[in-house]
């Protein structure tokens, strides 16, 4: 893990963003009408979720030694301020041109899943 944050770091960060993601997610199904931010929103809130839990994962690792896992939880995070973010913008009414970056995170989280990926596959058993 990064030297800086501790899994209880990311865990607190996971959980808020877990949070969010619901709470994205019940205002497209609760509060706005209109297809294509219902869209966004839906969509959003998805891909937050599961990288709430993958940073979640990726602190359990890095808990139990795998090294790198900091990186990934740092590029899942990241990517869901981009990814998500610009889709919740852009369903807020901010405009169109927002989505440019959406594409910005999900190159962060596929980073973040080669990451896990590289160190699984490297990873040395303690025992």
């Amino acid at each position: 893990m990064a030297t800086a944050w501790t899994a209880r770091t990311w865990t607190g960060l996971a959980a808020i963003s877990g949070l969010l993601a619901v709470g994205f997610g019940a205002f497209a199904a609760h509060g706005v009408t209109e297809p294509k931010p219902v869209e966004w929103l839906t969509k959003g809130s998805q891909y937050q979720m599961y990288h709430a839990l993958a940073v979640i994962g990726a602190a359990a690792l890095g808990r139990a030694g795998v090294k790198g896992m900091g990186a990934a939880a740092g590029l899942f995070l990241f990517g869901t301020l981009v990814f998500s973010g610009s889709l919740y913008a852009m369903a807020l009414g901010a405009p169109r041109m927002l989505g440019a970056i959406t594409p910005i995170g999900g190159l962060a989280f596929m980073i973040g899943w080669a990451v896990l990926a590289w160190r699984g596959f490297t990873w040395k058993d303690q025992a």
